[in-house]
Order: C-alpha cells, then sequence, then structure tokens
C-alpha cells in the first residue's frame, strides 16, 4: 500500500487535462507507441469533437524512482457542472489531485468548484500551471491567482505544458512526495466505493471502484449496501488502458468487478461493495441517487419509428444511468418519451448520441425543470410536464429549484452580466476581485431562468471572457403559471409551459409571433392565441388564403358582388369549423431559440 498513489485531475474545459493524462500515460509506457493516440482517455468521438470529458475513465500506471516502484491510478473526471455527482465520487476514491490551469485563461468558475469539492474531501493539491509554451501565456499571473486561491507558495507550483512533455518529471515527483499512500486496513471486512461503472454489451455492467478496507477475490459474493442486490464476482482486477484480470484486488487499489449484471439501475455510482459473508458495519457516506434536474420530451419525426427510440433509449441508459424516461402523448406530436437529464449539456449530448450511434431522426420539446405543487387538500405533487398540472382552483402554491451560480469574468463586463442575471430574476449575493482583472460574483436564481438560452447570452455579452458554474440550493416559493397555445381554438400540448407570471405576457407574445412567421397558411384565417387559463394575453391572426370569387363580375349591380362574398364568406366559416391546422416540425424547433 506504501507505493500506491491515488489522484486526479481537476480543470476547466479545454485547459488541457486530457493532453497532460496523455503525456504521463506515455511517460509510463503503459500504451505502446504504436497504440498511442491524443486524447486516448476520451474514446467517445463526441469527446473529441467537443473537446470535453463526457464520461470518465480510470487508468493505472507504473512508474519507478530510484528502483522503487510506484503502482499510479489516474482517476479522470468530467470537467463540466452537469456531472458534479460523478465528480464527487471520484475525488472521494482519490487521496490528491492537480490543480491544472491554463496559463493563458487563467482561473476559471468550474476549476473553483471542483477544488472546493477536493478541499471538503480533504484532498492533497498539487498546483500546476499548464501550456506554458503558449504564445499568449502568462505564468506569473496565474501564480498570482494560485497562491490567493489555494493558499500554496511559489515554490509549491509546476510549470508544465501536457503538449511538450515540460514538466511531467515533476509531477511525477510532486504525486509520489506529497500525496499520501492509501490508508486502510486488509484485514477489516470489505467496503470498496463504486466511483463509476459502464456497459459491455457482452459482459453486462462493469463497475469501478476503489478499496477502502479488506480485499476482494474472483469468485467472492459481493453485496451492494445501498441497491441491496448479491453477486457473485465472475472476474476483477484493474483498470489498465483495457481491463486487466487479477486473482485479488487489495486495499487501497483501484479495479473493477464483473458480476454478469444486466440492468445499470442495480449497480449505481456512490453505492458501497462488501462481501455478503462479512457484510461492513457502515456504507461510505455520500452516496446520493442522481436527481434529473431539466426534462424534455423527446419524439421520433416518424410515429413509426416509436419502438426504435424505446430501444434506443434503453441501450443509452446502460451506459449513462442519470438518464431517466418514461412513454408520453402529445395531441401534437403522437407518441414519445419525457426524459430527466442532469442539465442542458446533458441534454444536448443525449441528443447528438441518438443521432450519430442509433441513427434516430428526434424532436425535442421545449426543456422544463421540475416544479412543487402544494394542494388545498395537503397533497404535494411533482410537476415535470405542463400537462400534468392539474386545476389551478386546487392549486395553494409552487416551488421551484433555485442555484447558487458563479460567473468569474474581466470587469468591464460586469454591468452587462449583473444586468443578464437580474432580468433572469436573479439576486446578487457577493462579488469580489480575485486579482485585478478577474471578479467572481455570485447569484441565487431559478434553474428554470437558465435552462433556456442563457449560457449562450452570458458567452456573447462577455465575448467569450465569461465562465459560469451553478449548484442546486433546495426549492423556493414561485408565482407560477401554465402558459398554454391555442391554434384555431385547440389547445397544443407541445407547446405548453410554466412560466413565472411575470414574464408570461411577453413570452406568450413572442411566442405567436414566431408561430405567425412559421405555420403556412391554410384556406381561413387560424387565430393563434396565448392563454393562462382561459384568460387571453396574446394573439396573432393568420390571415386565409383567398380566390377572387369577384373576378368574373366586372361593371353590374353591387349586390351581386356582395352575394358571392357572402357565400364565400360562410364558406370559409364552415372550414374553419372543421379545418385541423398543420404545425410543421420547424415550429417546435424554432420554440428552443424564440431569442435568437
Amino acid at each position: 500500500m506504501e507505493n500506491i498513489r491515488n489522484f486526479c485531475i481537476i480543470a476547466h474545459i479545454d485547459h488541457g487535462k486530457s493532453t497532460l493524462a496523455d503525456r504521463l500515460i506515455e511517460t509510463t509506457k503503459t500504451v505502446s507507441e504504436r497504440n498511442m493516440m491524443d486524447t486516448i482517455l476520451d474514446n467517445m468521438d463526441l469527446e473529441r469533437e467537443r473537446g470535453i470529458t463526457i464520461k470518465s475513465h480510470a487508468i493505472q500506471m507504473d512508474f519507478s524512482r530510484n528502483g522503487q516502484k510506484y503502482v499510479m491510478n489516474l482517476i479522470d473526471t468530467p470537467g463540466h457542472v452537469d456531472f458534479s455527482y460523478e465528480v464527487s465520487r471520484s475525488l472521494a476514491a482519490c487521496e490528491g489531485a492537480l490543480l491544472l490551469v491554463d496559463a493563458s485563461q487563467g482561473i476559471q468558475a468550474q476549476t473553483i468548484s471542483n477544488l472546493y469539492l477536493a478541499v471538503e474531501q480533504g484532498l492533497t493539491i498539487i498546483p500546476v500551471v499548464n501550456k506554458i509554451d503558449m504564445p499568449g501565456a502568462n505564468p506569473e499571473m496565474v501564480e498570482e491567482q494560485m497562491m490567493n486561491l489555494v493558499g500554496c507558495k511559489k515554490e509549491d507550483i509546476i510549470h508544465a505544458s501536457g503538449r511538450t512533455g515540460i514538466g511531467v518529471p515533476e509531477i511525477f515527483d510532486a504525486i509520489i512526495d506529497r500525496i499520501p499512500a492509501p490508508k486502510g486496513n486488509p484485514t477489516a471486512p470489505l467496503r470498496a466505493l463504486i466511483f463509476d461503472s459502464m456497459f459491455n454489451s457482452f459482459r453486462g455492467v462493469i463497475a469501478y471502484y476503489r478499496i477502502l478496507d479488506g480485499s476482494l477475490k474472483k469468485g467472492d459474493t459481493i453485496h451492494f449496501v445501498n441497491a441491496g442486490g448479491n453477486y457473485n464476482a465472475d472476474e476483477v482486477g484493474v483498470l489498465r488502458m483495457d481491463l486487466e484480470p487479477r486473482a485479488e484486488v487489495g486495499t487501497g487499489d483501484v479495479g473493477y468487478v464483473i458480476t454478469g449484471v444486466k440492468n445499470a439501475k442495480e449497480i449505481k455510482v456512490g453505492d458501497t461493495i462488501t462481501l455478503k459473508s462479512n457484510q461492513c458495519e457502515e456504507a461510505i457516506d455520500g452516496f446520493e441517487d442522481v436527481k434529473p434536474m431539466v426534462f424534455a420530451g423527446i419524439y421520433p419525426m416518424d410515429n413509426d419509428d416509436y419502438a426504435d427510440l424505446r430501444d434506443s433509449l434503453e441501450k443509452l441508459q446502460l451506459n449513462d444511468a442519470s438518464l431517466v424516461f418514461e412513454p408520453e402523448t402529445s395531441i401534437a406530436l403522437g407518441f414519445g418519451f419525457r426524459c430527466g437529464f442532469l442539465g442542458l449539456l446533458h441534454l444536448e449530448i443525449v441528443q447528438e448520441r441518438l443521432e450519430r450511434e442509433y441513427d434516430m431522426t428526434i424532436l425535442t420539446t421545449v426543456p422544463q425543470v421540475s416544479y412543487n405543487a402544494y394542494l388545498t387538500d395537503g397533497t404535494e405533487l411533482v410537476i415535470n410536464n405542463p400537462a400534468d398540472m392539474p386545476d389551478i382552483q386546487r392549486i395553494e402554491r409552487f416551488e421551484e429549484p433555485y442555484i447558487k451560480a458563479q460567473v468569474i469574468t474581466k470587469p468591464e463586463y460586469i454591468g452587462a452580466i449583473m444586468t443578464l442575471c437580474m432580468d433572469k430574476r436573479g439576486i446578487l449575493i457577493n462579488q469580489s476581485y480575485l486579482t485585478e482583472d478577474r471578479v467572481e460574483l455570485h447569484f441565487e436564481m431559478p434553474l428554470a431562468e437558465i435552462v433556456f438560452d442563457f449560457y449562450d447570452r452570458l458567452k456573447s455579452i462577455s465575448r467569450g471572457y465569461a465562465s459560469f458554474d451553478y449548484h442546486p440550493i433546495g426549492y423556493r416559493p414561485g408565482d407560477l403559471v401554465k402558459l398554454d397555445i391555442l391554434l384555431n381554438a385547440e389547445q397544443v400540448d407541445a407547446f405548453s409551459a410554466m412560466i413565472h407570471r411575470t414574464k408570461a405576457e411577453d413570452f406568450g407574445r413572442r411566442m405567436c409571433e414566431k408561430l405567425k412567421e412559421i405555420i403556412p397558411r391554410q384556406m381561413f384565417m387560424i387565430p393563434i392565441q396565448a392563454a393562462i387559463g382561459s384568460k387571453v394575453i396574446a394573439r396573432e391572426n393568420i390571415s386565409a388564403m383567398r380566390k377572387d370569387v369577384t373576378a368574373k363580375c366586372y361593371g353590374g349591380d353591387i349586390s351581386r358582388k356582395r352575394k358571392l362574398l357572402e357565400k364565400q364568406k360562410k364558406g370559409k366559416k364552415k372550414m374553419r369549423q372543421f379545418g385541423k391546422v398543420e404545425v410543421p416540425q420547424e415550429a417546435f424547433i424554432a420554440v428552443l431559440k424564440l431569442n435568437d
């Protein structure tokens, strides 16, 4: 155990975490030169294209110093805010962390929030300034920021470049000298923390764990404390680039277990593994069921593809246990699924993966958050879909989810960012200067206000210089209403939205204007109305296409023309009663881009 080191890398998106991991793997010759490629741990096409880590990975490396062999377990973490629970479990499996900051960009919001998580877990922090060979690098400024943030000395900070390999030997020395070896009792009952899992179509769910006490042997009957299942450990081993089977995995080490479980819900991230015959007294704390924060309907473009979409979602769920879905029907869109996501990036990634990996052409409705409704008879309801909302007379009050948002930006953009956040019903909690040209703002605001277009607008008003991070802080009372859109006096449920009363009129008006542009003209007039209950708050009309019935009357008595126009008017009225309004697919997509 003395020669084991478990560590992770904390960094903001695009600060060079995956590239530095490549250099560490290359230096330890964990992967042969022939098989080595850039960002080797990011094995999904989507990760490579976007330059982000979506699914965390772990890899074991062997390193020798002065004839002494060390086992290094790098537990990679996703950098994005949507996956903060996965990050917290990965950190719980480590004793130390490399704090990686880009020398040209400085400290960003997600770096700080993940650093706070690491400090809470009691991890040893090794500060590293990366990309020092870049033309715009300013390592002195970044050093200053790090010393203020971490409270370290200047000589503790390592200068490195993931691209060229500068500083990699110093990083290995720091990992060995500064990060403590794992502590644990090899003779105690088995206690192992699951920090990740993946699905293999042949072997079922493969759970990745870190052993805190005891050891796990092949053939042991294991027990999952929170999920409650008992399974046989068919194969155990360590995580190299591929899975490497071993007869036993000991205390302090990181490994995998294959039990043949085909249902991803039975193995949860954060759960504790113990032996059925010799169970541990208490589980590892910090386990929680991942709760979706954002909900949206996913429908196939062609209703015949409904069964294929269900199969695709089930396969995707095996790989991504935080995705939840249930069937739902819509009058306008037919059969589909109401899906729950961790955040907007998660929604985007699921959409992309459905289209790429499963060749599905899908349509996504307006994202919504989950609300609590308290009825007059004392019942509490959770509303994920506006269609589920009961009669307004029965509702006593609503509660909506709030978040604490952290924005780091340059001082010249403070005014514009404050205006944006206040416009989104945000409350400024505090502001502090990290350095002369770096300011940190904290807001409390409703989650519903950021799921729509907040991130894009923040990036455009700050010219890309603002970084954003948030975490949920619970539910608070809110004055919410259900906004319905009616086409030709018929409600279109796919356009319904839960919205704050102060924003309803503006949103309804913009919605009507947008639909007027997109819905094609029919032979009869179509009124588009936005309504709260029975009260119409906005209206637009799509005028009818008309045939000039008086064209054949040249000259003659006016009553002849009137008679023809009257006859046409009656026909239009009858048409409007029986006519159906066809809503094109672009209309549903356009609603998602209302602010463009």
